[in-house]
């Protein structure tokens, strides 16, 4: 279980590394105006929610401060609800909720 856990841990990191070099000199309006940004952006996070969702309940539960439903949640939004996805609220979450989801989750990988 934790060779799995930390390929998925390093899945994540890797996503959001992708997801912070593609922001690096953006703006919000660069969401609207580029639809590769967009859908790279949407593909990590889909990524994210994926790798998320296949962590161990055990490592979930003894890392609560990340709002583990809502990450598998909003990947299950994207896939599904592709055509209805709040840009705004794509912002907001690369910008105020991936930050300290990579700090948990290096945090987590270097302690497996």
């Amino acid at each position: 279980m934790k060779e799995f856990d930390k390929a998925r841990l390093l899945h994540i990191i890797e996503a959001i590394h992708f997801i912070e070099t593609f922001i690096e000199g953006k703006v919000k309006d660069d969401l609207y105006n580029d639809p590769m940004l967009r859908f790279a952006i949407e593909r990590q996070l889909e990524i994210i929610g994926e790798a998320a969702n296949h962590l161990s309940d055990e490592l979930k539960l003894t890392n609560p401060e990340i709002e583990w439903r809502k990450v598998i949640a909003f990947r299950n939004f994207i896939v599904h609800e592709y055509f209805g996805i709040d840009l705004e609220l794509v912002w907001d979450i690369i910008a105020n909720k991936i930050p300290p989801l990579k700090m948990v989750v290096e945090r987590m990988s270097a302690t497996l």
